[in-house]
């Protein structure tokens, strides 16, 4: 699982959205298993299996979980709905993502807590058979008990052989999930290493110099922009 971090501006929700296919780069290229790819739209980034999870989680709050879980992928039976499939694929989902705060899955995502909303739009992203997990600041506006439901959240879905990039202001909740940490500074990335390899101070330095005198770990240090 890696972090990405940066002060405002530095470019995370732009890197965020290429790979979403929304905006195009400008330069450069995305590898993806090793190979070049151009994303046209968030179709292309759907089809290889990059699904991201905004703040505002794009949930509808007038349906039910099973029905944001299967929004737009509806399996149909005899030209219907096939309800049957859906609550047993939404419930095993929730299961095996050990969510078990939810006391009914066909009540509306209006009536849920922050944390809930955000394990919704996660069972929904492993639903799609996501290979990456892009989470956009997903503990943000939540109490302390609902961070660490969506933190244990995160590492399961990890666990789960998923690739997982969680892009967080918070330090704490960075360095409680990650494994690897990537820094970006002005738009440019300033490091990226193993997260044993660094603590917060020297996260905050790359942050908003772009170097760090005291960071001697296994990562690439990148040029700081001049």
């Amino acid at each position: 699982m890696t972090a990405l971090a940066g002060d405002n501006g530095a470019g995370k929700s732009v890197l965020i959205k290429t790979l979403s296919g929304l905006w195009p780069p400008d330069s450069g290229e995305i590898l993806w298993q090793g190979q070049p790819v151009h994303l046209h739209g968030p179709k292309d980034s759907e089809h290889l299996g990059i699904t991201t999870i905004y703040q505002d989680l794009a949930l509808c709050d007038n349906l039910d979980i099973v029905q944001n879980m299967f929004l737009g992928h509806e399996p149909l039976r005899v030209g219907t709905l096939d309800e049957a499939t859906m609550e047993l694929a939404a419930r095993a989902t929730l299961a095996d993502l050990r969510v078990t705060t939810i006391r009914s899955i066909r009540q509306p995502v209006a009536s849920l807590s922050g944390g809930q909303r955000q394990s919704v739009a996660v069972a929904k992203a492993v639903m799609s058979q996501a290979k990456l997990v892009i989470l956009d600041e997903p503990t943000a506006a939540l109490g302390v008990s609902q961070t660490q439901m969506v933190l244990d959240l995160i590492k399961r879905l990890a666990s789960q052989g998923v690739a997982v990039l969680i892009v967080s202001h918070n330090l704490n909740d960075v360095f409680a999930v990650a494994d690897r940490i990537a820094v970006l500074h002005l738009g440019h990335l300033a490091v990226a290493g193993r997260a044993s390899t660094m603590d917060s101070q020297i996260v905050v330095e790359f942050m908003t110099t772009g170097r760090s005198t005291r960071f001697s770990g296994d990562g690439d240090p990148a040029q700081a922009p001049s």
